[in-house]
């Protein structure tokens, strides 16, 4: 997290936008800015799961079963708006233009146009748990979820794809509301489907979704401006 903090704060520097992806030596979760863990997680009962704070704001997300990456856009870019909505239904746009090549279908998968209904306060601490605006969605689940953070010299993207649904066990023993656990498999949509994966087929599909990522981006950077994104 400290790393796309930085790129942010030097984002002035840049005449492109930056994609960075994610490895996790461990089970590992963040939380958005101005969130409060202690509120939403047994954190004496976390064990070996790492916990970072995120530059972005958004709800608490496990880096155990998706594949996360940031992307960081400096104000000079012709991708830049001022309007933080805008900025959203572009790289999103992105995101799904990717998960559709992954996936081989391009006729299934939307951008929500509103945030998703949730009568509990909690869910909206849980990226998971409801659909947010200009989410990736499928069939009225979430396949894919932001953060963003702005600054007048650029904004800072940090997205999570969904590869797996998350172990209901292992929910159980962390998160403080069962109500929460529901809703995430209720509105979450698992990329690499509901089943054991293999982890070599996960791997696969990181390197995948990287290149379709980073193909993706430098299209509709070419697409903004052909002289400089």
């Amino acid at each position: 997290m400290r790393f796309d903090a930085q790129l942010l704060e030097n984002a002035k520097d840049f005449l492109k936008p930056v994609l960075h992806f994610y490895e996790w030596e461990s089970p590992s979760a963040t939380y958005g800015y101005f969130a409060d863990p202690a509120a939403l997680l047994f954190l004496s009962k976390i064990g070996p799961l790492d916990l970072a704070r995120r530059p972005t704001g958004g709800g608490v997300i496990f880096h155990i079963w998706d594949f996360a990456f940031s992307i960081l856009v400096p104000a000079s870019s012709t991708l830049y708006s001022v309007n933080t909505l805008n900025n959203y239904a572009l790289i999103n746009a992105v995101v799904l233009s990717s998960i559709e090549s992954f996936l081989g279908n391009s006729t299934s998968f939307y951008l929500t146009p509103q945030d998703g209904d949730s009568s509990l306060k909690d869910c909206k601490h849980f990226c998971m748990a409801k659909p947010t605006q200009y989410d990736v969605m499928l069939k009225n689940k979430k396949v894919a979820g932001a953060a963003q953070r702005k600054t007048k010299n650029g904004f800072l993207h940090q997205g999570s794809i969904c590869l797996q649904l998350p172990d209901r066990n292992y929910l159980t023993q962390i998160i403080r509301s069962r109500e929460v656990i529901e809703a995430m498999y209720v509105h979450t949509f698992p990329l690499l489907g509901d089943g054991s994966i293999p982890k070599s087929q996960i791997e696969t599909a990181k390197i995948r979704l990287q290149t379709l990522l980073a193909c993706d981006l430098n299209r509709v950077c070419l697409k903004y401006s052909q002289a400089n994104c």
